[in-house]
């Protein structure tokens, strides 16, 4: 898992999935808005004229030299919602990322949103 501290330190590192191959690079962290702690990240894919941003969650994420391993497969990280490079994650999306991977999603108690970038 990433650990708030590290997080500035691991931007442009390489996304990896479990067998090694390469997502695309680690472009910023959303944190769980309740606890601070990393829940999100956003990885660059595509080809340079056609970048997009990919959510991935961090949850059994290994940090290495260079490199983050997230636990879900390229293929599924490649077909995640995703937002243009020069684009926020809109409040209205938040569910969608959630429902993609399978995971529960529980707005604040005001509704506030669930994540925030880092």
């Amino acid at each position: 898992m990433i650990h708030s501290a590290d997080i500035r330190e691991w931007r442009d590192s390489s996304v990896v999935d479990p067998k090694g191959r390469k997502i695309g690079a680690l472009e910023a962290i959303y944190v769980d808005t309740a606890t601070d702690e990393p829940s999100m990240a956003t990885v660059r894919t595509g080809l340079p004229t056609r970048q997009r941003l990919v959510f991935v969650p961090l949850d059994e994420a290994i940090v290495g030299p260079g490199y983050v391993k997230v636990a879900q497969t390229k293929g599924l990280v490649k077909k995640a919602p995703s937002i243009g490079t020069d684009e926020i994650l809109p409040a209205e999306q938040e569910p969608e990322i959630f429902q993609y991977y399978d995971m529960a999603y529980r707005p604040g108690a005001g509704g506030e949103r669930k994540l925030a970038r880092r």
